[in-house]
Parts: C-alpha cells; sequence; structure tokens
C-alpha cells in the first residue's frame, strides 16, 4: 500500500488556491516553526459567502495536500459550514494521511478558523472564543 493516497499526490503536486487576497476579510496563520510545518489562509467573503480562498503553505506534501483540499472544501460555501470543517474531513477528503501527518490536517482546520476569527474581529460580529484554537498548533510536536 503506498503511504500517500492519488488525492494526497494530486493536491501536493497541483495545489488549488495557492497565493494571496490582497485585503482579505479574514486572515489567519497556524503552525509550529519548531515542525516546520506553518499555514496562512485569506479570506474573501462576501454576503457571509466565503467567495474565495487562498493559502500560503511552508511545509512538507502532507501540509501542501491538506491546505489546497481545505480551501476547496470551503470555497463559495456560508461561513456556518466553513466554521464546521474540521481535520478529519480534510483527511477523509484526502482519502487518508499517515498517522504521522494527521497534524497537518489539524493546522489547516486551525488556520480556517483562525481567519474567521479575524473576520469576526474585523467587523465586529460575536463569537465564542471557545470555538476557536490558539494561534499555534499543540499537536505538531507531540505526533
Amino acid at each position: 500500500m503506498a503511504l500517500y493516497s492519488e488525492k494526497v499526490m494530486d493536491h501536493f503536486r497541483n495545489p488549488r488556491n495557492v497565493g494571496v487576497i490582497e485585503n482579505a476579510d479574514g486572515v489567519g496563520e497556524a503552525g509550529n516553526p519548531v515542525c516546520g510545518d506553518i499555514m496562512k489562509i485569506y479570506l474573501k467573503i462576501e454576503n457571509d459567502i466565503i467567495t474565495d480562498v487562498k493559502f500560503e503553505t511552508f511545509g512538507c506534501g502532507s501540509a501542501i495536500a491538506s491546505s489546497s483540499m481545505a480551501t476547496e472544501l470551503i470555497k463559495g460555501k456560508p461561513i456556518s459550514e466553513a466554521m464546521t470543517l474540521t481535520n478529519k474531513a480534510v483527511t477523509e477528503a484526502l482519502d487518508g494521511l499517515p498517522a504521522h501527518k494527521l497534524h497537518c490536517s489539524v493546522l489547516a482546520e486551525e488556520a480556517i478558523r483562525l481567519a474567521l476569527r479575524d473576520y469576526f474581529d474585523k467587523n465586529n460580529i460575536p463569537y465564542d472564543p471557545k470555538e476557536f484554537p490558539d494561534a499555534h498548533c499543540d499537536t505538531c510536536c507531540h505526533t
């Protein structure tokens, strides 16, 4: 059995939504420089819909694939749906990740949540702070 699925390899070799959105409505960065994986997500939001999303990722192939897939999963979706995106959903959409790479999908979920929190903060939209992670990944160096 191959270490990485065809979907992981496809999103690594041909990542979707790479880049920066100037004047983004929300920006979130998650990662741990000690582990080497850092993800930055940029959101453009209109009428509570994520109309555009871009990412910059410094890290391994699994981190790039997770970022790419996560952006595909939320693009064109309402904020409420993006808020429910989990690392498990990212992993499943990629047809799995090796156990020692699951933290990459966690980073993707966290970066999106942090970008949404940034959007809420910029627009004075109330939210429950418990719905959002800290601005770092606690799992990277523990897997």
